[in-house]
């Protein structure tokens, strides 16, 4: 029996480490941001699949490797060993399309049996140390600081919005597409995660301060 064609194919597929996601575009323009978490407790290995409660303890799960399975699929190396989940192009899709109702219904079966997920940090504060670029050290009167943002900054994008609340009069320097953001020295996405300890490099798109709004 010959193997079916998928629907849709995925133009670009890029694992983010730090932030442990999987991000992957399709031939139809859609984009989606797994979690390795989720595609880990979603896999559709017979032993996951098989079990009568869901997989728990895997909010730290990362993806290792990445291997092709033909033309329809890839195998997904997980670092806690799991290493026999296959997942086709339409597979991914779906858990991409599906994405909010599969994980509220997995937390949901996580609230019937009583577990309660650990997510690394918590309610803590954290300390990340900032370096400024080009107009912004004039602006902001200092290339370094160090501050400990709330819980709430999660991400490079949190961790912008909340900037800019803390920096009011000069908001319209860190408006969207006018700077760039490494963390820890590598050029991060809106998604990556932040944690205690980071370095942060907000860095000018261009060399003009953009004019308030």
């Amino acid at each position: 029996m010959s193997e079916q064609p998928p629907h849709r194919i995925p133009t670009e597929i890029n694992l983010h480490r730090k932030t442990r996601l999987l991000a992957i575009e399709f031939s139809d323009g859609k984009r989606f941001e797994l979690p390795c978490e989720y595609l880990r407790v979603f896999s559709r290995a017979k032993e996951v699949r098989t079990l009568e409660n869901p997989v728990v303890g895997k909010e730290e799960v990362n993806i290792t490797a990445i291997e092709p399975q033909g033309q329809y699929a890839v195998k997904l190396v997980f670092d806690d060993g799991h290493d026999t989940g296959i997942y086709s192009w339409d597979t991914l899709y779906a858990l991409g399309e599906h994405q909010t109702e599969n994980w509220q219904a997995y937390l949901d079966k996580l609230e019937q049996l009583g577990y309660q997920r650990q997510v690394a940090g918590g309610d803590a504060p954290k300390t990340i140390h900032l370096l400024y670029f080009t107009y912004l050290v004039k602006a902001f009167h200092k290339e370094t600081e160090t501050l400990q943002v709330p819980p709430t900054v999660e991400n490079v994008e949190s961790l912008i919005e909340w900037l800019r609340r803390q920096k009011r009069d000069q908001a319209h320097l860190l408006k969207d597409g006018s700077v760039r953001v490494t963390v820890n020295r590598q050029f991060a996405e809106p998604f990556t995660r932040i944690d205690n300890g980071d370095e942060v490099a907000i860095v000018p798109t261009s060399p003009i301060a953009p004019a308030p709004d």
